[in-house]
């Protein structure tokens, strides 16, 4: 059975949608991620409704939910408290929380104010420390041919990022850490549904360089007072690199770690029936402690 509907959240409303069979197990909310992205492509991730409600909602200002016009509500901070709105609004009492790339950002950022009825987080392709995550990404480059890496250097350097040229220095990337299948063709659809102005004022112009309000986050040292058990999944070849989710994992004592052999940033498209499992095999193991 599968409801949408909006929730009030501070700064505006909220779309969301809920996937119910009535199975009885903790739900699980999912984190899209971005900034300023949208939960379309985690779709399915509604498969996990075989065996628990799964809730899935387009954080403020992208997809389907209301865009206001106010800079100011563009910060970590908001888009935990939003988390806690949708919880309430929901009756979220117990729940699982599955966040991807930024949305594992605010998986953690929520945890860490130690909110009552988490049973546990999954980081999937985890982005926890902005510092990490830039210098994972230059490594990255160093792998491309160098033709791609002076491109999107002199780009960047030229503010050109919008350029034709710096467009397909991107798809060479995208085709080795983000995505290595042919994107399904549902993935093409609705561009409308991101906000790029949330991703520059947070992030900034590209992946590469940190210039936005995410900065300086680092939540490393932290992740050790996250006391609920803790799954960190990534692609081989994933943005999210295997050496530093990894670390991220060793940092949270008695957590889980897994690596989807033939994936980049994408798993749940390059590889869906393992990633379903992995994260559904972890959720049961979890309820059954």
């Amino acid at each position: 059975m599968r409801t949408e509907g909006y929730i009030e959240v501070t700064g505006g409303k909220v779309w969301y949608e809920k996937y119910d069979h009535r199975t009885g197990n903790t739900p699980v909310i999912v984190l899209h991620g971005g900034p300023g992205s949208s939960c379309f492509s985690l779709q399915g991730l509604k498969e996990l409704a075989a065996d628990r409600p799964v809730i899935l909602y387009d954080q403020l200002g992208c997809g389907r939910s209301e865009r206001p016009q106010d800079d100011s509500l563009w910060h970590l901070d908001r888009f935990v408290e939003e988390l806690g709105q949708i919880r309430s609004a929901l009756n979220l009492d117990e729940v699982h929380i599955l966040g991807h790339s930024w949305g594992t950002t605010l998986a953690a950022a929520y945890c860490l104010t130690k909110p009552s009825g988490v049973k546990s987080v999954i980081f999937s392709s985890p982005c926890l420390s902005a510092p990490l995550w830039e210098q994972d990404q230059k490594r990255n480059l160093k792998k491309l041919p160098v033709e791609v890496q002076e491109t999107i250097k002199r780009c960047e350097e030229d503010g050109t990022m919008d350029s034709e040229e710096f467009q397909e220095a991107i798809e060479v990337f995208s085709k080795e850490f983000v995505c290595r299948i042919p994107k399904p063709e549902h993935l093409k659809a609705h561009p409308e549904y991101r906000n790029s102005e949330i991703y520059n004022i947070m992030w900034g112009p590209s992946e590469f360089t940190v210039l936005g309000n995410l900065k300086e986050f680092d939540c490393t040292l932290q992740l050790k007072e996250i006391s609920c058990p803790a799954l960190y999944t990534c692609g081989r070849y994933d943005e999210a690199t295997p050496e530093t989710t990894e670390h991220y994992s060793r940092s949270s004592p008695g957590s889980k770690f897994h690596v989807f052999e033939n994936s980049a940033h994408m798993p749940y498209i390059e590889e869906p029936e393992e990633f379903l499992r992995v994260v559904g095999e972890f959720m049961h193991w979890v309820e059954c402690l």
